[in-house]
């Protein structure tokens, strides 16, 4: 397998503390509704998504002896468990802004329960696996191209690259673990499949809602200029297509796409010594 974990990786978990806007900007990103809402939506799946990424590899801790993989996966718990907390004050000023954030998120919350009540350990953790990649690839796009955020209200724009960089930091860590307790390569593709279609509509669900919301859903400027954004020849989504697909090769592995170097540059922005803060 391709360029494993680096062995030395560290992975700590950051508490940098966020000041949302005050007062709460509906279409933070720019004065865009499109943009805003499409981070938006995806923000509203993390806090109980994430939650559910913690019990998938936690469940197989025990399994592991080596204190290098450990320190990750308690690195991985640790940024996880905190991603969930801010994007949930995230969703609290979604909610405060008249977006009904019950409606959208009751479809995730039953399926999450499905699954953890009715799928084994192993399918829930090549769950988890699968969207780590989604996230990760959409990660290194937005530390890779600051253009992403350009417009956007400093604080959001702070906060997207905060978990940014943290989802670069351990997008191996479940990876590593599957590998180690089932790996099963069949296993891993279907959830991909599954994930990602589920990931789309979830995502698109919310869209929708906070555009009707805004009395902008069947304003076709928006969603001309947003798929444009999204798909069109300098689309933001269509460099990711290649990175998407290598997940689907026998000997796919995370680090085969190395993005330490800018790692290491976004590190330098959250990673403040104390006296300096």
């Amino acid at each position: 397998m391709a360029n494993p974990t680096p062995p030395d990786l560290q992975i700590k978990p950051r508490q940098p503390g966020f000041d949302f806007p005050q007062p709460w900007s509906r279409h933070w990103h720019g004065g865009d509704a499109f943009k805003s809402h499409f981070f938006d939506a995806m923000s509203l799946l993390f806090p109980d998504g994430e939650r559910f990424f913690i019990d998938s590899v936690r469940h197989y801790r025990d399994r592991v002896s080596d204190p290098q993989q450990l320190q990750q996966i308690r690195g991985f718990i640790g940024q996880e468990a905190h991603h969930s907390r801010e994007h949930e004050h995230y969703s609290d000023a979604l909610r405060a802004s008249g977006y009904d954030l019950d409606y959208l998120e009751r479809r995730l919350k039953g399926r999450l329960a499905f699954v953890r009540k009715h799928l084994p350990a192993k399918v829930q953790l090549a769950a988890t696996v699968s969207v780590e990649h989604l996230t990760a690839i959409m990660a290194d796009a937005i530390l890779q191209n600051p253009d992403w955020m350009q417009g956007a209200d400093p604080a959001m724009a702070r906060l997207w690259r905060w978990h940014a960089l943290e989802e670069s930091e351990h997008k191996a860590v479940a990876f590593d673990l599957y590998q180690q307790v089932c790996g099963s390569v069949w296993l891993r593709r279907r959830a991909m499949l599954q994930s990602t279609l589920f990931f789309t509509l979830d995502t698109f669900k919310g869209l929708v809602h906070m555009l009707k919301r805004d009395g902008l859903l069947w304003n076709w400027r928006v969603w001309r200029d947003g798929l444009v954004w999204l798909w069109g020849s300098r689309g933001i989504l269509r460099p990711l297509w290649r990175v998407y697909c290598d997940y689907f090769s026998r000997d796919f592995h995370p680090w085969q796409h190395d993005n330490l170097q800018v790692i290491e540059h976004y590190r330098r922005e959250f990673d403040v010594p104390a006296e300096a803060s």
